[in-house]
Formats: C-alpha cells, structure tokens, sequence
C-alpha cells in the first residue's frame, strides 16, 4: 500500500530533486496488464497535482503493452515538467522501452533491463491460442519479426525463391493469420520505428547512431524476448544511462519488492490452486498501480468468484461420466482510487 512506501517517496524525491511518479503493470503469469490508452486520465490526475515542477521521475515497471498509449505517455509528462527521468530496477520491456527513450536520463540497476520495441499484434482477428482451448477469446499475439522468419526460413531453408511458390506461402500464411492482421502488423512496426526516431532526436543528434539503435531495437536484436542490460544499453546503443549509488539502488529496490509483493507477481494465477478442497472462493486481484506522494493511488483490479463444477459427459453406451470444470464469473474489472 501506498502508506508503506511514502517515506521512500519522499527519500527519493529529494535525492533526485524531482517529483516521483510510479507505474507499474503486473506480469503475474495469467493475469497480466499491459499498458493502454485508458490509464492517461490517471496519469493527468497525479501530474495536476504535481504544480509543474522541472523534472518529474518515473519509476517503471511493464513488460509493455499500446504503443500509442506509450507515445502519449510520454508527451502528457512533458507537457507538466521541462525533463523526466525513468528508473528502471527490474524490466521496462517493449513499449516501456519506448517509453524510456523518450527520458532525457535512464537510471538502471544491475538487474534492470529494457528490450526491443518490435511490436506484436493482439486483436480478435488473431488466431486463437491453442493452450487455452477453455478461453475462446484468447489470442496468440502476432509479430512483424515472426512473419518475417516465416518467410526467410521458406527461401534460406526450403530454397523457395519463385513468385507462385512465395505466393503459395503466402497463402498457407494467410489461411493462419488473418490478411488484416499482417497488414496492421507491418503498418505498427514502420510506426513505431517513426516515433522511436523522434524520440531519440531529442537527446541524439548522430542520424547515424539513432537509425543503428532503432534498427537494433526493432529487428536486429533477433528476438522480441531479447533482454538488454545495463552495460548493452550504455556502452553498445549508447543510451543516456545512469547506474544508481548503492544507497538510491537500496530505496529502489525495496520500493520494487513491496509492489512486486502486493500485486503477488511470482505467484500464477492457477484457479485450481485457489480453490484447493473448495468449491467456490471469491477473489480480488490487484494488477496494476499508478500511485504517488500527491496523487494517492489508482490500482486496476479484478475480483470475482470461482466456482469448481461438474459437467456431465453424455457418451452412448457407456456409464454417464462427468469432468470438473473451473467457472471464473468476473463481477468487476476497472480501476479503483485509494488516497
């Protein structure tokens, strides 16, 4: 909770003479967030209370999420301050990264890490996701660089050069993937290659070296699970990096254990688990945070009930049988204030 931490808060703004503001979106396995367009109200609620101070702080934690909501993120803040900082002690992945190209100043401890912005496409026309047959609508997100590897591994591999055969492949792709799926993929990645240019021009004026960390960042680093750490980010891309004192490291980091604690992301969320011997349990998960000394704390949460029920399985001839089937009924998702 907020209270437990107000005093690091504090401890932190004067030591980087600035105005803390936290956001975290939990990647606690099956209950995941990401970042997204409805979270800038919350973020204009913190920043007015803010009185435009001339650097505001970020401390980030997200596996990523919306790159326009990243983009806007990142132009509200500097709209209510003349610089901002970001301070990574664990993972400001994908859009986070984003995010954080656009900080004047990157604090990373030893741990932290940033990846590539390369984006992946989630939206209902994705194919479904085959490991959660119970979940109709989930999807396996879709990447420009995974279609990509489609199609290199079929000419370097295969040895298919010829116009009807890549049309044939092309085909057998687009009978997988929905033909608007890989149209939209392709239009997001030139995207974000534009915005991450923008953002770099503010702080590098080597075209050179902002075109080798955007093609690095979006297709050279191979894999969109690729992590950078500190040293990478410093000494390779040449990003504005800062490497924590061991007393600001302490703060930060027992500042990452307490949220990490409170939005239990270590622990699965497995239904069976929870419901243990029982037959019904409510819930309430905390997921997500955006929270400060002034602004008090918005946190996205899901509560509910799980119920563990019998199905019956009708098979002619035979005895009737029946299979346990975990029912999740969501009564509330949205975010919630705590001051």
């Amino acid at each position: 909770m907020l209270k437990d931490r107000l005093q690091l808060y504090k401890e932190i703004e004067n030591e980087r003479n600035s105005k803390l503001l936290v956001f975290i979106t939990g990647d606690r396995p099956n209950l995941e967030t990401q970042i997204s367009s409805e979270m800038q109200d919350y973020f204009v609620n913190h920043l007015d209370k803010f009185n435009l101070p001339d650097k505001i702080s970020l401390f980030l934690y997200t596996r990523g999420g919306d790159t326009m909501a990243a983009w806007s993120l990142i132009n509200l803040i500097k709209q209510f301050c003349k610089s901002y900082e970001v301070i990574v002690v664990a993972k400001a992945r994908s859009a986070g990264t984003l995010i954080s190209l656009g900080a004047n100043k990157i604090i990373m401890t030893k741990q932290a890490t940033l990846g590539p912005i390369d984006p992946s496409l989630n939206s209902p026309l994705n194919p479904q996701n085959p490991a959660f047959p119970q979940n109709p609508h989930a999807r396996v997100p879709v990447s420009v660089e995974s279609i990509k590897g489609f199609f290199e591994y079929a000419k370097q591999e295969l040895n298919i050069s010829n116009q009807n055969d890549m049309t044939r492949i092309f085909n057998v792709l687009a009978d997988k993937i929905h033909p608007i799926v890989i149209g939209n993929v392709f239009r997001s990645r030139s995207q974000i290659q534009m915005l991450a240019e923008k953002l770099l021009k503010q702080n590098f004026n080597d075209k050179k070296k902002i075109k080798q960390i955007v093609s690095f960042l979006c297709s050279d680093s191979g894999s969109h699970d690729y992590p950078i750490y500190r040293r990478e980010a410093r000494d390779d891309l040449g990003l504005n990096i800062e490497t924590p004192s061991m007393d600001f490291y302490k703060k930060i980091k027992t500042v990452h254990d307490s949220i990490h604690h409170e939005l239990e992301l270590s622990n699965r969320y497995d239904p069976n688990v929870l419901l243990g011997n029982q037959n019904s349990l409510n819930y309430s998960f905390r997921r997500a945070l955006i929270e400060s000394i002034h602004g008090g704390t918005y946190v996205f949460v899901s509560e509910g009930v799980i119920n563990k029920k019998q199905i019956p399985i009708n098979q002619p001839g035979l005895p009737p049988l029946t299979r346990t089937a975990i029912e999740d009924q969501r009564v509330f998702e949205g975010w919630k204030y705590e001051n």
